[in-house]
């Protein structure tokens, strides 16, 4: 049969829609919602100027979310805040009713001392159970809220294709789920106690009238310059917190990149290129932590002088009023013991309030991935199912992947062929023509932007959720095995018999290593699979998807680390299972591609030719070229003959 060519015609190159930031552009220039690395997003005037008002919506959320435990972390707040309340007039009245006649009879009762003693010692414990309470449930309303957003954010990873992660590096995806999330309720655990020292002042306030109407209004001066400092300090601190933790993520993405690539930065010596690296963005975020540290540094002293400046103006303006006799020694006592106890819970609200801008600077990182789209829609059909191989169509397929710029780059373009149920078709094609792109059509890793991808004549992309995965599998060009046993590494956790798990390494003509390891299928692999060679990854990550018995398997040249003789096997060995799938299989080496049934050349993301071996190497130029670049020269040395003397 011969070859038939789809597009005799040079392929254009891979058209290229751009929309591009330049890197050295002003921030002005950058465009809203836009980020650029070593930059942190540029914010407006007006948006600055909305913290406070967006921190108090963020603090509503986090109540909305947890209202159980929120009410019962305040209500604890609130008794320790009465108490505190209680205590101060306690105090006055034990020095009005009992210290001051003492010393003027110069004796004291018993019973007086223990009614004085029980008082206190019941205000006391009753503050013990209201500090308690809200601790422990603040600290659980933190921690639960913690807990969901990452199990929130993680599914948002899982749900989201692999187009939106390929736009996305990976440094920044694990500081998402982990600090920018622990920063976007960092502020809950004082939260409660900050609920209860409103109350707490509240009550102050109207107890301070009751009793000395002047003296109130001298103490609480301080408490407008506490809010109005705290406003400032949040439109300071704002921009600071949301560099932090912009440069928290780049730290974290050089640091995942260096240590994945640890076996390429040792080979090539750049350890100390990548020390640098790391080093300098490690400086800027010491320096953007550093410039927080000087704004805190300045508002934490003012916050807690505030308050004793209050009760300094209320001992001077009080001790003028007791010696005029307007104002007894008891009232001036409590009054003066109320505004140092309002020391603390007036820096619980400044602990909420500066916290604000940081919960907002996460928060911000954390939306955009909860706000995500993209997702892969699922349509209501069911796979057609059989025990036979699965029939494959590919129908005038286009894809382009997208930058985080939103440059398109064409990879396919029209491609169209067909696999019969139970064959063997090998895509082969210069680097870059596609291939692997294709291979994840097929298993629907990702949709095509125009065409179809048929599996039993249905559209993948009309299948219910899971049929797909529960169809086909795909061996990835790059093996990944997790830190696990063998039989772990196979089974994935799914509930699978060994002797399921042994038939599967026997077709990957894996079993007989896998004999031979210390512990057999308990054996651990090590993290990527370390402790084996490449050819041992690549057979276990093969079996891993036979055991699934998919009826379309799709092999991105997942052999390519194994000798060609145990390729063979594989190949032979797939064919000849009691069901055999469907095998798509990229690859480049000749003794791969004439075990298929059929092969399919791509060139510059456009199929070219279809046939079997024999006839796309006798008839198709850039075919044979690529095919035999792979081949070892011919052994001609042993027919020539030996030159004279040779043997002298």
């Amino acid at each position: 049969m011969p070859p038939r060519s789809t597009s005799p015609a040079p392929a254009p190159a891979p058209e290229q829609v751009t929309t591009p930031t330049p890197e050295n552009a002003p921030p002005s220039a950058v465009p809203a919602g836009r980020t650029r690395t070593g930059d942190v997003t540029v914010r407006s005037e007006r948006e600055q100027k909305k913290v406070v008002r967006r921190g108090f919506r963020h603090v509503a959320k986090a109540v909305r979310e947890q209202p159980g435990m929120f009410t019962l972390a305040v209500l604890g707040s609130s008794l320790y805040g009465a108490m505190t309340v209680a205590s101060a007039y306690v105090i006055g009245g034990i020095t009005e009713r009992l210290v001051l006649p003492s010393f003027e009879r110069g004796s004291v009762t018993a019973g007086a001392l223990w009614l004085a003693t029980l008082a206190i010692l019941g205000v006391a414990v009753l503050k013990i159970v209201g500090i308690i309470g809200r601790r422990l449930f603040a600290g659980i309303m933190s921690f639960r809220l913690q807990a969901e957003y990452r199990r929130r954010v993680t599914g948002q990873y899982l749900r989201l294709p692999l187009s939106w992660h390929q736009r996305h590096p990976t440094g920044q995806l694990l500081s998402n789920a982990n600090s920018d999330v622990e920063a976007s309720w960092f502020f809950v655990a004082p939260l409660p106690f900050a609920c209860g020292a409103i109350v707490m002042v509240v009550i102050t306030v109207v107890a301070l009238f009751l009793t000395d109407p002047l003296l109130a209004v001298v103490g609480l001066v301080v408490f407008p310059l506490v809010f109005l400092a705290n406003a400032v300090y949040s439109q300071v601190m704002s921009p600071r917190m949301a560099r932090a933790q912009q440069l928290r993520a780049e730290v974290s993405e050089i640091a995942h990149e260096s240590f994945d690539a640890a076996l390429v930065v040792k080979t090539l010596g750049r350890e100390a290129a990548e020390t640098e690296r790391f080093g300098v963005r490690a400086d800027e975020l010491r320096d953007g932590l550093v410039a927080v540290g000087r704004v805190r540094g300045l508002f934490d002293p003012m916050m807690e002088a505030l308050p004793n400046l209050g009760t300094l103006a209320v001992l001077l303006v009080g001790a003028d009023q007791v010696a005029t006799g307007s104002t007894n020694a008891g009232d001036l006592v409590s009054i003066a013991y109320l505004f140092t106890l309002l020391a603390l819970p007036i820096r619980a609200i400044g602990w909420v309030l500066a916290d604000l801008p940081r919960a907002l600077a996460g928060y911000d990182r954390v939306a955009p991935v909860l706000a995500a789209e993209g997702e892969t829609p699922h349509g209501p059909d069911a796979a057609a199912g059989g025990p036979t191989g699965a029939g494959v169509g590919v129908r005038a397929v286009d894809f382009g992947h997208t930058d985080a710029d939103g440059r398109t780059n064409r990879v396919l373009h029209g491609v169209t062929f067909d696999v019969e149920a139970g064959r063997t078709v090998a895509v082969v094609g210069p680097t870059g023509s596609g291939k692997s792109t294709l291979a994840g059509l097929l298993v629907r890793l990702v949709d095509p932007h125009s065409g179809e991808v048929l599996l039993d004549g249905v559209d993948v992309r009309s299948l219910r959720e899971g049929e797909v995965s529960t169809q086909a599998a795909f061996v990835a060009q790059g093996t990944f095995l997790f830190d696990d046993t063998v039989r772990g590494n196979i089974t994935l956790g799914a509930d699978i018999g060994d002797d399921e798990v042994h038939a599967a390494l026997r077709v990957a003509a894996a079993e007989d290593f896998v004999d031979r390891l210390p512990e057999g299928l308990d054996t651990r692999v090590g993290e990527r699979g370390a402790s084996l060679s490449g050819g041992q990854r690549q057979r276990l990550a093969l079996a891993r998807a036979v055991v699934r018995r998919p009826r379309l398997l799709v092999m991105d040249d997942a052999t390519s680390a194994v000798d060609p003789s145990v390729e063979a096997r594989i190949l032979d060995a797939l064919r000849s299972t009691d069901q055999p799938a469907t095998v798509v299989v990229v690859a480049y080496r000749q003794a791969t591609i004439s075990l298929a049934d059929e092969v399919v050349w791509i060139d510059r993301g456009r199929l070219v030719a279809r046939g079997s071996h024999a006839e796309l190497l006798a008839q198709v130029p850039g075919y044979a070229r690529l095919v035999q670049a792979y081949q070892p020269p011919d052994a001609v040395t042993a027919a020539e003959p030996e030159p004279a003397g040779a043997q002298a």
